[in-house]
C-alpha cells in the first residue's frame, strides 16, 4: 500500500482553520477507503514573511518536489503590502513548478444558493481549464517616463505554443474523461487580442482534429460572462488564458453559491500540484470559527482525484454535498448555522 506524502501550507488569516477540516475530512475518508498518507506542515505566508522578511526560501521548492502534493489554505496578510506574499508565494509556486493548468470546478450544490433565477443543480455543472504559466501573468512589461505626464505602462501577454498546446490538450483528455456533455469551450477575445487568440484558436482547432469525439466551440470572454448568468447549462469544460480564466472563474464561484464552496487546482499532470479553497484569507473571520471550510474540504476531495483516490475523492464530495443540501443554512461566513469546525464534523460523519 502506497502512503502518500503531502506537504500543508496553512497559511495567512483562516487559512490554518479551514485546513484543519479539511485534514480531518482527509483523515476519515482515509480510513474508510483503506490508504495512508503523512502530512508536514510549513509555515510560509505573512507572519513569517514579516518575522523574517523571507517569503520563500531558496530551498523550498526542491523540497517541494518530493511530496506527492500539496494542500494550502490561504496566502495573503494585512499587514503585508499587495503583491509580495502572492507574486512570491503563489506565482513562485505555481511557475517554479510547472503547475500549468488551473482547474477550477463550478458546481451548484443546492439552487437555494444560486443568486441566478430558477436556475437547479443540473444547468450549472461545469469546469474551467485556465492556462497558470503564460499570458499576463508572466511578469513582462516596463514603464516608460514613469512618474511623468507621458508615462506608459506596458504589461506584455506572454504565450508560447507549446505553452498553449499543452493547456489545450490537457482540456480535451479532460473533457474526454470526465466532461458530461463532451463538449468544449475555447474562450477567447480573437476580434481585438489577434495575436495572442489567433495562437490560440488556430492551436485548438488543429488539436481538436485529433479529438473527434469532443464537441467544439468559441466564445468571446465577453459573450461567456453573458451566457454564464443567462444560459450556464450551455457549458461543459471551457478552456482558455490565464487573465480570462482568473476573472470568469471568480463569477463562476458566485453562481454556483459562492468562495465559501468554490475550490481549485493548480496541476502539474506529470508532477507537484496543489489545491485550495478559493476564497483567500478573509482576516476579519480569523479566529472566530465561523468562516466555512467547505471549499478546503472540496479542495481535499480534488487533491484526491489528482493522486489517484477516486472513489474517496467522489466520496467526500457527496459528503459535502449531502451537508449543503441537509444542514447548511448559508454558505457565506457566520451564516451557515454552524461553527467552521461544526461543519468539519459534519461532512467527517457523513463519510461513515
Amino acid at each position: 500500500m502506497k502512503t502518500y506524502k503531502i506537504a500543508v501550507i496553512p497559511g495567512d488569516g483562516t487559512g490554518p482553520e479551514v485546513v484543519r477540516e479539511g485534514l480531518k475530512v482527509l483523515q476519515a475518508v482515509a480510513q474508510k477507503c483503506g490508504f495512508k498518507y503523512t502530512t508536514q506542515s510549513y509555515d510560509f505566508g505573512g507572519e513569517r514573511y514579516l518575522r523574517t522578511k523571507e517569503v520563500l526560501p531558496d530551498s523550498a521548492i526542491a523540497e517541494l518536489k518530493t511530496f506527492d502534493t500539496i494542500y494550502l489554505g490561504a496566502i495573503g496578510h494585512p499587514d503585508v503590502k499587495p503583491g509580495i506574499l502572492e507574486k512570491g508565494i503563489l506565482l513562485r509556486l505555481r511557475f517554479d513548478l510547472d503547475q500549468y493548468i488551473n482547474l477550477r470546478p463550478v458546481e451548484l450544490y443546492d439552487e437555494r444558493f444560486c443568486p441566478l433565477k430558477n436556475k437547479k443543480p443540473a444547468d450549472i455543472d461545469f469546469v474551467v481549464v485556465r492556462e497558470n504559466s503564460e499570458g499576463l501573468y508572466k511578469g513582462l512589461g516596463e514603464f516608460q517616463n514613469k512618474g511623468t505626464k507621458d508615462e506608459v505602462a506596458i504589461q506584455v501577454s506572454h504565450n508560447t505554443r507549446r505553452g498553449v498546446e499543452r493547456c489545450i490538450r490537457y482540456a480535451f483528455e479532460y473533457t474526454r474523461q470526465y466532461g458530461k456533455k463532451k463538449k468544449l469551450t475555447l474562450c477567447g477575445k480573437t476580434n481585438v487580442l489577434t495575436f495572442a487568440f489567433d495562437l490560440w484558436e488556430r492551436t485548438f482547432y488543429e488539436v481538436a482534429k485529433e479529438y473527434s469525439d469532443i464537441k467544439t466551440e468559441y466564445t468571446h470572454v465577453d459573450a461567456t460572462t453573458m451566457w454564464f448568468v443567462k444560459n450556464p447549462e450551455w457549458f461543459d469544460v471551457i478552456v482558455t488564458d490565464n487573465m480570462f480564466g482568473d476573472i470568469i472563474t471568480d463569477l463562476g464561484a458566485m453562481i454556483q453559491g459562492g468562495m465559501g464552496i468554490a475550490a481549485g487546482g493548480n496541476i502539474n499532470p506529470k508532477g507537484v500540484s496543489m489545491f485550495e479553497p478559493i476564497g483567500g484569507s478573509a482576516p476579519k473571520y480569523t479566529g472566530k470559527n465561523v468562516i466555512n471550510p467547505l471549499a478546503a474540504i472540496c479542495a481535499i476531495a480534488m487533491l484526491l482525484r489528482q493522486i489517484g483516490e477516486g472513489k474517496a475523492a467522489g466520496l467526500v464530495e457527496e459528503s459535502v454535498k449531502t451537508i449543503v443540501r441537509t444542514k447548511i443554512k448559508d454558505l457565506a461566513a457566520g451564516k451557515m448555522g454552524y461553527s467552521t469546525s461544526q461543519v468539519g464534523d459534519m461532512v467527517a460523519e457523513a463519510l461513515k
